[in-house]
């Protein structure tokens, strides 16, 4: 399975216990920014049977700068109608005190997850409007981490513009009764 990640809003708040960290990790049913020639929905039934015992709370999705892991009871998930939220009690590490700085300035505002779609886990479309192809994920296999981060990660390096291919040539192997993929991606222009 393919381990993907999508970026949301996080904040900081002070609660009665201490600073939690408290975000929306999903949303549902909203569309994307461009992913590399299709946008995503993640539908509201993708993590019903969804693996979530052990998920951690990262910086950056870095596994040495973990915040907190649901294993500790230090990180807690919910689901809502609009998405999957969480909170995070942080350590009292130097890391997790310089992010804290960081996100009460408003420099580090963003929220991201990885996850694996389960194998035939997701459908596409062509959005008649705009022509792009829309890809919903409906079965998410695997959630791995929520994470704080400074950017969104599918904007940052070509790993991550390869897995934009990736998911695309996931697309064009799969006929959904909606023709073969109309517009080609040169994969030389990214990089690949």
């Amino acid at each position: 399975m393919l381990k993907e990640r999508r970026v949301f809003t996080v904040e900081v708040r002070k609660s009665a216990d201490g600073r939690k960290i408290h975000g929306t990790a999903v949303v549902f049913n909203q569309r994307s920014q461009n992913l590399g020639g299709f946008v995503e929905q993640i539908d509201p039934s993708a993590f019903d049977n969804c693996e979530m015992t052990d998920v951690c709370c990262l910086f950056n999705h870095d596994d040495n700068i973990v915040l907190g892991r649901t294993t500790s009871r230090t990180l807690t998930l919910s689901r809502t109608n609009a998405g999957l939220n969480f909170e995070c009690d942080p350590p009292d590490t130097s890391y997790a005190r310089d992010l804290a700085a960081c996100m009460d300035r408003g420099d580090i505002d963003k929220c991201s997850f990885s996850f694996a779609v389960a194998p035939g886990g997701a459908d596409w479309s062509q959005d008649q409007a705009t022509g792009i192809s829309v890809r919903t994920v409906k079965k998410i296999a695997r959630l791995y981490d929520v994470s704080v981060v400074t950017s969104p990660a599918y904007t940052q390096t070509s790993s991550e513009l390869r897995t934009a291919a990736e998911i695309l040539a996931e697309r064009s192997s799969v006929d959904h009764g909606i023709g073969v993929l109309k517009r080609s991606i040169d994969l030389a222009s990214l990089g690949l």
